[in-house]
C-alpha cells in the first residue's frame, strides 16, 4: 500500500513559532467525557477547511469512537480537506496503532506517556522515525516529562487536564515549561479558552497550543484560531 509522505507535523510548528505566534493545533471533536456532545452534525471537511484559513498550524482529530465520537473517517475526511499536517488523537498502545495511524494518512501519532511503560514509549517513538512521521508524547508531571526526554521526544504536550478526574490546571503547564530541554517543541494541551491563555502559555515558552472544545463550541472557528494566533511568543 502506498502512502504519501508524512507533512511535516513538527516542522510545521517550529515554522509558526519562528515567526513570533503561537502556532494553534485546531481540534477536529464532537464529544467530551466529561461535557458529552460538543459539536452535533459537526462536518470535518468544513471545520478543517475553516482551521486553514484561520491560520491553524496543524490539525487534531479524534479517532476515538467510545469516549470522543471520532472515526478514521473524520480523520481521513480533514486530512483530505486541507494541506495542514495532522495529529491522530487516540490511545496508541500497539505499534500496529502507530502503522495504522500513517496508513490512514496521518502525519504525527500521539503517545501518551501515562498509558505506555517506557520499553513501549521508546520503542514506539523509534517506529515513528523509522517510518517517517512524528510523534507528540503527552505528559502531565515532571515523573513523566524526565521519561520523555529519556525516550529521545523532541514533541511533547503537555496535558492540563487530569485523565482520571477529567479536572483543569491552568498552572500545571506553565510550572512544566522552564523544566523542557532546549530543542524540543513545547505543546499545551486542554484548558485553553481564549487569547489570553495563550498568551499566558506563549509566554511561558510554549511554541504551540493545542484547542479543541473551545473552538468546536466558539460558533466561529475561522475567527477563533486567528484570535489564538494573535498571542505573540517572546
Amino acid at each position: 500500500m502506498s502512502v504519501a509522505p508524512a507533512r511535516g507535523f513538527r516542522a510545521a510548528l517550529e515554522t509558526v513559532a519562528a515567526s513570533g505566534d503561537i502556532a494553534v493545533i485546531s481540534e477536529i471533536k464532537r464529544r467530551s467525557p466529561s461535557k458529552g456532545e460538543l459539536a452535533a452534525g459537526l462536518d470535518p471537511i468544513e471545520l478543517a477547511q475553516q482551521y486553514e484559513r484561520g491560520g491553524a498550524a496543524c490539525l487534531s482529530v479524534l479517532t476515538d469512537i467510545d469516549f470522543f465520537g471520532g472515526s478514521i473517517e473524520d480523520l481521513v475526511a480533514a486530512s483530505a480537506a486541507c494541506s495542514l499536517p495532522v495529529l491522530r488523537k487516540d490511545f496508541t498502545v500497539s505499534a500496529r496503532d502507530v502503522c495504522d495511524a500513517r496508513i490512514m494518512g496521518a502525519d504525527c501519532v500521539l503517545l501518551i506517556a501515562a498509558a505506555l511503560d517506557q520499553a513501549e514509549l521508546e520503542s514506539f517513538l523509534k517506529l515513528t522515525h523509522a517510518i517517517g512521521f512524528d510523534a507528540l508524547v503527552e505528559i502531565h508531571d515532571e515523573a513523566e516529562l524526565d521519561r520523555a526526554v529519556a525516550a529521545g521526544a523532541d514533541l511533547i504536550g503537555v496535558n492540563q487536564r487530569d485523565l482520571v478526574t477529567f479536572a483543569v490546571d491552568t498552572d500545571r503547564a506553565v510550572r512544566m515549561a522552564p523544566q523542557m530541554p532546549a530543542g524540543v517543541v513545547r505543546v499545551a494541551e486542554s484548558g485553553i479558552t481564549g487569547p489570553e491563555d495563550a498568551a499566558i502559555l506563549a509566554s511561558a515558552g510554549y511554541h504551540a497550543v493545542l484547542v479543541g472544545e473551545h473552538l468546536v463550541t466558539s460558533g466561529d472557528p475561522e475567527g477563533g484560531v486567528a484570535a489564538l494566533r494573535s498571542a505573540r511568543r517572546p
